[in-house]
């Protein structure tokens, strides 16, 4: 329900720009914080530090000889897989050539830490077994995760209030996942093979999923100098039953640089039998970006 809620916040929010920028149009259009180059095109890069929740929902694949799955939840914040962070990188680009924009946002992050638990045992073609924290002895987990948007955009309208812009891209994640587990438990598999799971082991995964996306996005400028409120949704489907992201702030702008603060949550949805059944993630953003 929360999710539903904020989809439909978003979707008034881009319903009222629409009308508050109709009822503006006999305006003339504002000039970009920068002006163009020589060609005609604007560009702006922006790196930027993210440090969300992450909340990841795995369905690993069982053994052959057992068959099933070994559903897991996968939980982690800033404070703990900042300390065990092995590289993240992120960014964000755009280039502008009248109304007409492209652009692109990618990060990479790969953590280990977190709060792991083994949801269950499900062997195929039996009821689940639940699977308690107490017999958990040690469990914990590796997550790699690539996360690429790339889209076209045209503003619908602009003028000294800000800028409404549509998009439609597509947005790519893929995920490389490993649990390593120590189980107070041994059960034998239901193929009569002799095969068992339970002790110490691993397990491990990974998907690509690609989602076609449409949205909005824009500045609303503020009274005063340099300040302006940045807003962005999109929503997607295709590889995944859905995906959404959120984001907004506050930012200053002054020449050819400025700097945002911004939240940004971002949603991906699965059903149970793949092998990413959902990611969430959500937290404050801070970015930079430079005109040129």
């Amino acid at each position: 329900m929360g999710s539903i809620r904020m989809i439909t916040a978003a979707a008034s929010l881009g319903l009222m720009l629409t009308a508050w920028s109709g009822a503006r149009a006999q305006q003339p259009a504002s000039l970009p914080a920068q002006p163009a180059n020589s060609s005609g095109w604007i560009f702006n890069v922006a790196p930027y530090l993210w440090l969300p929740h992450v909340n990841v929902g795995l369905g690993y694949d069982l053994p052959p000889e057992l068959g099933g799955k070994l559903p897991t939840d996968v939980t982690t914040g800033p404070g703990e897989y900042l300390p065990n962070l092995n590289f993240a990188a992120a960014f964000a680009a755009d280039a502008q050539y009248g109304r007409l924009s492209v652009l692109t946002d990618f990060m990479y992050m790969n953590v280990r830490g977190g709060r792991t638990n083994i949801r269950s045992l499900d062997f195929f073609g039996l009821p689940s077994q639940p699977i308690s924290r107490s017999l958990q002895t040690s469990t914990s987990s590796t997550l790699k995760a690539t996360l690429w948007t790339a889209a076209g955009g045209y503003t619908v309208a602009s003028g000294p209030w800000g800028n409404f812009d549509l998009l439609a891209g597509f947005r790519f994640l893929g995920v490389k996942a490993n649990t390593d587990y120590s189980l107070a438990l041994t059960v034998v598999g239901p193929r009569g093979n002799g095969a068992t799971f339970g002790g110490v082991g691993g397990v491990s995964a990974s998907r690509d999923i690609w989602n076609g996306i449409a949205g909005f996005r824009g500045r609303i400028r503020l009274p005063v100098n340099g300040l302006f409120i940045p807003y962005y949704f999109d929503i997607g489907a295709g590889g995944s039953n859905l995906t959404w992201q959120i984001s907004s702030g506050l930012g200053y702008q002054t020449g050819w640089a400025g700097v945002s603060v911004l939240y940004r949550y971002l949603s991906f949805e699965q059903g149970n039998s793949s092998v990413v059944r959902h990611l969430n993630m959500g937290g404050p953003m801070l970015m930079t970006n430079f005109t040129f």
